[in-house]
């Protein structure tokens, strides 16, 4: 049987041989020709590109959600900072505690890379009410396999931020601590008596644990530190998300206080527009400073159309935010990115911003995006950038799809 069809696949090759070279040179140029112009026709109007989307469907990314009868919501129980990817590369710098900072992000990095703790303060997720210990147990991680180095909030904590925030501390002696006994070694001073005593003497008790190699501790080699609120600490706020362990992949719902979508304004996508249309005038986007009724007053204003059940909402619209910009933020901070945000609403809080971002007419889709900020605490005052870091794949819709539009409800 092997040998059969061995030679009925040598035959077959004879007979397409023989029909190639049966084939005039001539013909073969033509066909050539005619390929040239029939691919040149495909790129120069467009088909090639539809041709290619139709074959290969584009991937449209989107965090979980769930369908409610009011719109759809995100899964806080599969949401996740680590989960976040920001689409566009940035980098900002603006005044800070100590002077100029820098924050940069690269595009497919999650936003736990460069994002603080501070920077969702006021999202009242009570973050900060959290301690590595709880993250561990949610997350199943074993608090013995952690190193110092993991919790990088400790890097910048001095000996008498330590007994500040762990007064177990105060009472234990030097040498029973590894990290302080090292820590104040290494500085020419004696590791005899008590913590709490020599956290008050001048220029030792502001020793950091960032001069020693955390990396060669437990994280149980301060006892009760994993134990402790994030907010006990000195300067919790200018903490990365990376550096709290297990933060990253903690999803929302964890958070002891998680986002509430606000019902106020409810509707449906009923007609999504591209850039064609100019000066729209009954939008319902914009931002905590200008208001959500700011008119788009350009030649290009990509939107969708509502209907919906609060009166007047029917033909609203709410416009994309890369055709308008807006005025953000507020304090110092106010001015990063020229005081600039894309229009946009705030149906899940203050965290992040929703961002109508791509429309298609034809698939009669609409896909949102998150935006977020940065905020700081500059000589005791809050202040915050424009929310201008993003695009982080949101909430998409198609046509007739149930939408949370959050407050305030009102329509021009």
């Amino acid at each position: 049987m092997k040998f059969e069809k061995t030679n009925k696949n040598y035959l077959q090759y004879l007979i397409l041989l023989r029909l190639l070279k049966l084939l005039d040179r001539r013909y073969l140029i033509l066909f050539g020709l005619l390929a040239v112009l029939f691919i040149h026709s495909f790129w120069k109007y467009g088909i090639l590109n539809q041709t290619i989307g139709f074959i290969i469907p584009k991937v449209s990314a989107q965090v979980p959600i769930v369908n409610s009868r009011a719109g759809f919501m995100p899964d806080w129980s599969r949401l996740r900072f680590s989960d976040m990817i920001v689409q566009e590369s940035g980098s900002v710098r603006f005044p800070g505690r100590l002077g100029t900072e820098t924050r940069t992000w690269m595009a497919g990095q999650s936003i736990a890379e460069f994002l603080e703790l501070g920077d969702f303060e006021e999202a009242d997720f009570g973050i900060e009410r959290l301690s590595v210990q709880a993250i561990a147990r949610t997350q199943g991680i074993n608090i013995n396999t952690l190193r110092l180095s993991d919790f990088g909030l400790l890097r910048t904590q001095s000996i008498a931020n330590l007994v500040q925030a762990v007064p177990s501390l105060r009472n234990r002696h030097i040498n029973q601590v590894p990290p302080i006994r090292d820590l104040v070694g290494r500085s020419g001073w004696g590791t005899s008596g008590r913590i709490g005593d020599i956290a008050q003497i001048n220029g030792v008790g502001q020793l950091q644990l960032g001069r020693i190699d955390l990396s060669r501790y437990r994280l149980t080699d301060i006892p009760g530190v994993e134990r402790t609120a994030i907010q006990r600490f000195v300067n919790w706020q200018d903490t990365l998300i990376r550096d709290i362990p297990g933060l990253p992949t903690l999803s929302w719902n964890n958070f002891p206080s998680i986002p509430t979508a606000s019902l106020a304004f409810i509707g449906k996508v009923d007609l999504p527009l591209g850039d064609l249309e100019a000066n729209r005038i009954r939008s319902i986007s914009g931002s905590y400073q200008e208001g959500f009724n700011v008119p788009c007053n350009l030649p290009s204003c990509a939107h969708f159309e509502l209907s919906g059940f609060t009166p007047g909402a029917t033909g609203a619209q709410w416009i994309s935010g890369k055709s308008q910009q807006v005025r953000g933020g507020f304090g110092i901070l106010r001015s990063v990115n020229g005081g600039r945000e894309p229009t946009g609403r705030h149906p899940f809080g203050s965290a992040f911003k929703q961002v109508v971002w791509n429309i298609n007419e034809a698939e009669g889709r609409v896909d949102t995006s998150m935006f977020f900020r940065i905020c700081k605490r500059i000589a005791f005052v809050r202040t915050c950038t424009p929310y201008f870091i993003g695009p982080v794949p949101f909430i998409n819709y198609r046509e007739k799809d149930p939408i949370i539009l959050g407050n305030p409800p009102t329509v021009p």
